[in-house]
């Protein structure tokens, strides 16, 4: 029996009020998001990198990211029927493509972070099919994206992913926010409720809220519902699956690792990003640079002539297997994985850590 509520956004609805979160270069594509998708949560494709995953992107970068796109949306509707997102951020070079092309095969979701997606409902063109999603780290984003939306394109946010600074990745956070405690998520989420109560009232439309970064049991999601939050957004604890599309030694560096392994980076787009640590770790911050060629420009902020290595790069050749000459991102919780499971299992042990934390609290299942 489903114990979780439904996440509605817009006319679409998840029987569970999980989103997997987005996850390049290649970690989460057609496999892991169709998996997601078929336990009744919303699976999400990352486009970030796509191209790279193709041996002819160097030819034609465009053209190579928007096959593979195609692609992988192609593959996720033939091995399900549920709700499939996409993950565009807006650092990308080629944002403007991506968006374009999601919306063309009418992805369900697009989900947008990394920067601030102001003008993302310009690319709808008169269509509602897609549902629009910004990702913020704090209430000013939130604040700034939904009242240009509404004042310029008459557009509310279908719902907002909140994330906090123990996600995986890139934060939208800088060194000394990160163990602050007044940005922890906790304090973020009625921050960002505040902040957007008035394009409600205004639009007569709830924005349903997302929680995201270092949410990894089912005790998390009940507290994240019981604050407020109309679902969650999780994807460490989907990358040690057999559905993950990383290589098997990508999902092994997670089982190795330890809580001290999980160190923050300097990423060569100028964010700060949360991975597990290697050698390959090592040797750039002992300013072991690692030689490369850049044929396309991928990341907008990445100053690719002064960057000790490709971070495109380094990250397609984890996704390989390849941790010689990359790594592996993850959040906080990443040390926590034992081993390789389904992700219906994943779903099975959400669903009963749940049942336990509102047994716990003595709190009626929401």
């Amino acid at each position: 029996m489903n114990t979780f509520k439904e996440l509605t956004i817009g006319n679409l609805t998840a029987k569970l009020p999980i989103i997997q979160g987005g996850m390049g270069v290649g970690i989460s594509l057609s496999g892991l998001a169709s998996a997601v998708a078929n336990e009744g949560g919303i699976g999400v494709i990352a486009t970030a990198g796509l191209a790279l995953l193709n041996p002819d992107s160097n030819t034609d970068f465009r053209a190579a990211s928007i096959s593979a796109l195609k692609k992988e949306i192609k593959k996720a509707r033939e091995l399900t029927p549920g709700i499939i997102g996409v993950n565009i951020m807006v650092a990308l070079s080629n944002f403007a493509d991506m968006v374009q092309t999601a919306v063309a095969e009418e992805v369900d979701i697009i989900f947008s972070g990394a920067g601030l997606p102001l003008n993302l409902p310009q690319f709808l063109a008169g269509t509602n099919k897609t549902k629009l999603v910004p990702i913020v780290s704090s209430a000013r984003a939130a604040g700034i994206i939904s009242k240009r939306w509404v004042e310029k394109y008459n557009y509310l946010p279908d719902a907002i992913v909140v994330e906090g600074p123990k996600a995986g990745g890139h934060l939208g956070f800088n060194a000394e926010q990160l163990n602050d405690p007044r940005f922890e998520l906790e304090k973020i989420i009625p921050q960002v409720m505040n902040e957007i109560k008035p394009f409600e009232e205004r639009c007569r439309r709830e924005i349903p809220l997302i929680a995201a970064g270092g949410i990894y049991t089912g005790a998390d999601i009940h507290r994240f519902l019981q604050l407020g939050a109309a679902g969650v957004q999780m994807a460490t604890r989907f990358v040690t699956t057999w559905e993950c599309d990383a290589d098997f030694k990508f999902k092994q560096a997670y089982l190795d690792s330890k809580p001290e392994d999980l160190v923050i980076i300097k990423s060569p787009v100028g964010m700060l990003g949360r991975a597990v640590r290697n050698k390959f770790i090592s040797d750039v911050a002992a300013g072991k640079n690692q030689p490369f060629n850049c044929p396309y420009h991928c990341i907008k902020s990445c100053d690719y002539k002064k960057s000790p290595y490709c971070i495109a790069l380094a990250l397609t050749n984890a996704w390989r297997g390849d941790l010689k000459h990359g790594f592996a991102f993850s959040g906080t919780n990443g040390y926590r994985a034992t081993e390789i499971i389904t992700v219906k299992e994943v779903i099975h042990n959400l669903s009963a850590e749940y049942i336990t934390a509102c047994a716990y609290t003595g709190v009626v299942k929401v």
